[in-house]
C-alpha cells in the first residue's frame, strides 16, 4: 500500500460516515441562518471546511490514541497503531489538512474566523477528554456542532439564541449516536481505562440513547415551532423520530455488529432533518 493510500485511511477518508454527522448540523445551521436559501459560496466553503476539519481531527484522534487503539480490536490495524505510518507524518499531515481548512477563512467574516479558533481548540482537545471526562460524547457534540454558530455568524453577521439552543440540541444526538458506537468497543474500553458514555450509563445504557434521541427531537420541534417553519419541517422530524425507534430495535440486544449498524444508521436521520430544514424554510 502507498504512502497516499495510508494516509487517506488515517484522515478516513474511506469512512466518510463522520464526515457526514459533523456536516448535517452545519448545513442546519446554515438552512436556518438563511431562511432557506444559503448562498452557493457559504455551502461549499462549509463542506470543504468540514472535510478538511473532519480529517485532521481524525489524525489528531489516532496520534493521542496509538498506545489505547492497540488494545482495541477494531482499531488495531489503523494506519498509525499498527505503524505502517510514523507519529511524525501524523502530525505533518494534521497540520497540512488544518492549514488548507484555514484557507477557507478568508472567504468568511472576522467574527466567522474568530469562531473557528474555538472550533479548532474544541476537535484538538477532544481526543484528551476521554482520559477523564465520564460523558467525552457530549463534548464531542459541542465539536460537531459548531458549525451551526458558525454558518449563523458567516450568514448573519451575528450569532442569535437560536443557533445556541441549536447546539444544544445536537449534543443530545451526538451522545445518543456516539454511545451506540462506545457500546461496540465497551469491553475493550474497560480494559483499558477510557472514559465513555456506554461505561458511564451502564446497563442504563439504551434508556440513555434513547432519552437523548427523544430531547433532541422535542427540542428541535419547539425551536422549529418558534421560527415558524412549515409543515415539512415537522414531516422531517417524524421520519428522524421514527429512524431514532428503528435504532432502539438494532441496540436493545446491546450486540457489537447492530449497535455499529445503528451508529452508521444516524446518517439519514441528520439527513431526514436537514431535508425538513429546506421544506420547512422554503
Amino acid at each position: 500500500m502507498n504512502r497516499l493510500q495510508l494516509y487517506w485511511r488515517l484522515a478516513r477518508l474511506d469512512k466518510p460516515i463522520g464526515i457526514l454527522l459533523l456536516l448535517w448540523p452545519t448545513l442546519w445551521g446554515l438552512v436556518w441562518a438563511s431562511s432557506g436559501v444559503p448562498p452557493v459560496s457559504m455551502v461549499l466553503v462549509f463542506v470543504l471546511g468540514t472535510v478538511l476539519m473532519r480529517s485532521a481531527g481524525c489524525v489528531v484522534n489516532d496520534y493521542a490514541d496509538r498506545d489505547f487503539d492497540l488494545h482495541v480490536e477494531r482499531t488495531a490495524n489503523r494506519p498509525l497503531t499498527s505503524g505502517q505510518v510514523s507519529g511524525k507524518e501524523a502530525l505533518l499531515l494534521a497540520l497540512v489538512l488544518t492549514l488548507c481548512a484555514a484557507l477557507l477563512l478568508l472567504f468568511l467574516n472576522p467574527l466567522a474566523r474568530q469562531l473557528s479558533l474555538i472550533a479548532l481548540v474544541l476537535a484538538g482537545s477532544y481526543p484528551f477528554f476521554k482520559r477523564f471526562f465520564a460523558i467525552p460524547q457530549a463534548y464531542l457534540g459541542i465539536a460537531f456542532g459548531f458549525g451551526i454558530p458558525m454558518a449563523f455568524a458567516a450568514v448573519q453577521n451575528q450569532v442569535p439564541a437560536v443557533a445556541w439552543w441549536l447546539l444544544i440540541a445536537n449534543v443530545f444526538w451526538t451522545i445518543a449516536y456516539d454511545t451506540e458506537y462506545a457500546m461496540v468497543d465497551k469491553n475493550d474500553d474497560l480494559k483499558i481505562g477510557i472514559k465513555t458514555s456506554a461505561i458511564t450509563f451502564g446497563r442504563f445504557d439504551v434508556v440513555a440513547v434513547m432519552l437523548c434521541y427523544a430531547v433532541f427531537i422535542i427540542m428541535m420541534a419547539v425551536l422549529g415551532v418558534q421560527a415558524g417553519w412549515r409543515a415539512g419541517y415537522f414531516v422531517g422530524l417524524a421520519v428522524a423520530a421514527l429512524i431514532a425507534v428503528y435504532h432502539y430495535t438494532l441496540i436493545r440486544g446491546r450486540e457489537r455488529v447492530a449497535c455499529f449498524k445503528a451508529f452508521l444508521h444516524n446518517h439519514w436521520l441528520g439527513f431526514a432533518v436537514c431535508v425538513g430544514t429546506i421544506l420547512g424554510a422554503l
